[in-house]
Order: structure tokens, then sequence, then C-alpha cells
């Protein structure tokens, strides 16, 4: 076909908002490489910085075809630092975003020859949402946490009235408390792992709570709740949702690049060495003996605990590959054998989960990460470290029995020593352990189960083909109407 001919041939234009965090954009653009691929055109918009760094990580891998990319000036805060005051980014995204973005739509509607059908923007940019209500586009909101974490909050009343100690006698009886299981506190939650501990620090941060009540209020007005897993992981919460909700809901996933595991190797960013090299590691490693570390690329731990990571990692004696986007000063002294690791800056996440060496994932418990691994059929070892990730832990370890427990979320606080990571790690990998027989079992069957759902016929096939079913007749209304006022 040629180049001139793809535009006509994509008949349905949807303009794909990312909330600007890389976990966000990443989940985002997986999205629409599948809608892509179903023959949506689709316009991702993003900053100017993250313009920047798409382009400068995929010089390697273009973008498929169907997917253009277009630009606001950079109205927020810089990526590189945001962690330093997490709520005074969500501020600048809420508010000074919205503006630049309707002033794009303006110029998109004039240099477009097809009417935006709709718009998929990630939840955390909730005022999208009033965007499309303003145009007369339908908005599917992309909510690329666990549908769990998403039902807790609409249902903050419900919390609220759990978390109240006025009626608790002292201390102790507060304490107690806390610890009560959220089904207990939540109507139709059917998790019995989950508890009130694991909401409890973000509810109280007051002003970060009113960014995800906005969120989830926001979906009211939505056309389409869209999740980033697949219905089979939280069937239930999935249920008792489409019968609070007004709108469809639709999980799409695991939504991980997937599509891509064919693709040439990437050129890394690494200090050390290259993904290829990377891989030729691996190649020669035995089936199921490396642990891959990876803590995500926005809020770590401290220097101390970061430390007794890589003491227990030379401890354990176990072959690993560790992504460390900044390394301090002596980590790799600490760690010692190098000829037993590698520790790189960068590498293509999901296809190292899916060697046949790697054994196991020591995980902050970040929904995309999380989600990979299940695809990957890769055991995990749980560090959850802010926001969701205490949910997603309790999935994995309690609900889906993929994983284990390094450190209680209670415990937050305690640093973990060497001794601790060490033994957890050699439990994880271990290969003649009976509860690790298990896990490594329920890891490849959940693997089973997300490769089905993405297949024809599957659970999130079905729901991405009405995902489009419902974009594109509205793609149709619109040209109908405007042929019928062209035609008057």
């Amino acid at each position: 076909m040629a180049a001139t001919d793809e535009p006509r041939r994509r008949r349905c234009h949807i303009v794909a908002v990312p909330f600007p965090g890389r976990g966000h954009v990443n989940a985002m653009m997986n999205l629409c490489r599948l809608l892509a691929a179903r023959g949506a055109q689709v316009t991702f918009v993003v900053t100017e910085e993250w313009l920047r760094l798409i382009l400068s990580s995929s010089a390697a891998a273009p973008q498929p075809a169907g997917i253009r990319l277009r630009a606001i000036p950079n109205v927020i805060p810089s990526e590189h630092g945001r962690a330093a005051d997490h709520t005074g980014f969500l501020d600048a995204v809420a508010t000074e975003m919205e503006a630049p973005f309707e002033r794009l739509l303006d110029r998109l509607d004039a240099e477009q020859g097809l009417p935006v059908a709709a718009l998929v923007a990630d939840s955390y940019v909730p005022w999208v949402v009033g965007v499309g209500n303003r145009r007369g586009v339908p908005v599917c909101s992309l909510f690329p946490m666990s549908a769990s974490f998403f039902y807790a909050y609409h249902h903050f009343d419900s919390l609220q009235a759990c978390l109240a100690d006025e009626h608790a006698p002292a201390a102790g009886a507060t304490a107690e408390k806390s610890e009560q299981r959220l089904d207990q506190c939540v109507p139709g939650l059917a998790s019995s792992s989950i508890t009130l501990s694991d909401l409890k620090p973000l509810i109280h941060n007051e002003r970060t709570v009113n960014h995800v009540l906005t969120v989830v209020s926001s979906i009211r007005n939505a056309q389409c709740l869209l999740f980033t897993n697949m219905y089979e992981l939280e069937a239930s919460v999935i249920d008792s949702l489409r019968s609070a909700l007004p709108c469809p809901v639709l999980p799409i996933g695991p939504c991980v690049p997937y599509m891509t595991l064919e693709d040439q190797h990437s050129k890394s960013n690494g200090e050390l060495t290259s993904p290829g090299d990377c891989f030729t590691w691996l190649d020669s490693q035995p089936m199921n003996s490396v642990l891959y570390v990876s803590l995500g690329s926005f809020l770590s731990v401290s220097a101390s605990q970061l430390d007794e990571i890589a003491l227990g990692l030379a401890a354990s004696k176990v072959r690993f590959l560790w992504i460390l986007r900044e390394q301090p000063p002596g980590v790799r002294e600490l760690v010692g054998d190098t000829n037993r690791g590698m520790i790189l800056a960068w590498c293509d996440q999901l296809k190292v989960l899916c060697h046949p060496s790697v054994g196991g994932f020591l995980t902050h418990c970040g929904m995309n990460s999380t989600l990979e691994a299940v695809y990957a059929g890769v055991p995990m070892l749980a560090l959850p470290l802010f926001f969701d990730q205490p949910i997603d832990s309790r999935l994995i370890v309690e609900e889906w029995k993929t994983g284990l427990e390094l450190r209680d979320w209670t415990d937050k606080d305690r640093l973990i020593k060497s001794e601790e990571i060490a033994k957890a790690i050699k439990k994880l990998m271990a290969s003649d352990e009976a509860d690790t027989k298990a896990i490594r079992r329920r890891a490849l069957e959940w693997k089973e189960v997300s490769v089905r759902a993405v297949q024809k016929g599957g659970s999130s096939y079905n729901n991405l083909s009405s995902l489009m079913a419902m974009v594109c007749s509205s793609q149709r209304t619109e040209l109908d109407q405007r042929s019928s006022e062209t035609s008057a």
C-alpha cells in the first residue's frame, strides 16, 4: 500500500493523552499500538520534553504505522526530579496542560481530514473528560493501576468511616483497626488480603488523595473506562464496577508491549554494555537461574537500602541482571563478583523477563512491571514503595500467589538487611522447595491465561473489538453529519 493511501485507509481518528510519567506513557503507547493495528489513526499527544524522550528511546525502532506524535509546550515540571515534589507535579498536570491541549486540538481539526472520533486519556489527566464533553467527543479513560485500587477509592466514604478512630478507646485499638481487611469496609471488593494499612499512608496525604478522587469522579462523565490489566486477574472487582458505573468497563490488558517481542533488540543507554550483550550473557545462563532486579524509574529506595540490596545480591550467590538508572558510587564494589551478574541503566524489560534464563523478578510492584511479569510467567519478589504498589503486592503474593513478600507494607520504614534479602532471593530462585515450585507453577498458569486473553476470541481481544466498534461508530456518525451539512 502506498504511503499516500495510508491516511485514507485509516478512517478512525483517535487522540491519545497519557499522563506525563514513564509508566503511564508506556502503557498508553502499548494500547495505541493495538488500536493502530486495528486500523485506527492515532495522534499521541505529549509534552515537548516527552517527545524528545520518546524519539531518543525509539531511534532504532520507529513508531508503527498509524501512530503520529504531537507535542504541547513544557508547561509542567521536568520528568527528571519530579519525585522531589510529586504532589506539586500532580497540581501542575491538573492545571497547566488543558489550555495548550485544546489549542492543539483546534489545529488538528484544521489539519486532519478526519474528525476526532474519540479521546483516549490516562485517568490521571481527568480534565480531558471535560474537554471531550464540551466538544461532543467521546472520552475513554485508561486507568493504569489495578481495578482494586480504583474500586477502593470509588468507595472513599466507606474507607473514611473505617479509618475514623474517634470511637477507638486507645491507641492500641486504633492500630488494630488499621489492620482491618478492606473487603470488610468496601462492599463488593472480593479480596480478603488487602488491608486498610495498604492505603493509609496515601489516604493521609490530603492533596494527593484529592487528585485520586478527582480521577475517580471524572469517570462518571466518561463514555468508557479501560483497565490495563485483563479481566481474569480481577474478575470479581471488574464485575462489581460494571454494576456500579454508568459506562462500559473494558479491561484490555495485559497492556504490555507483547507486539514488539519479535523486534530487533534495541540499542541500550547503559554504561557498561548494550542489551545485545545482555542477551548474549542471558543466553549463556542456565534456565531460570537469573534474578532480574528493577525498582522502577520514578521513586527508588534510600541509599542505605540500596546498599543492603547490593550486599544481599552478593550474599545470595544468585546470578542477576540489575537495572539501575542512577548508580551511586560503591554499589558495584558491594555487589562484588561481576561475572555473576550485570548492572545496566536500561534494558528492554519484557524481552528480558521472557528470556528462559530469567527465573525471578525483584520488583517495586508497579502495575506495568507486574503485568509484564505475569505475561512472562516470572515469579516476583515484592518490594512495594509507593501509591498503588502495596495493593499490587497483596495481589501478587496473596491473591494470584505468584510471588513472595520481601517486606510487609505495614513495616515499610524499616531497613531490610542484606541477610533477609539474600534469604528471600535464595528462596524465590530455589528449584527444590515445594513453596517455590507452587509459585512457579501458578506463574506459568497465569502466563497462559494472559496469552489467551489477547489472542483472537480472548477477553481482552473482544474488549478491544468493542472499544473499536464504539469509537468508530461515533466517527461514522460525525462523518454522516458533516456530509449532510455539506449537501444542504
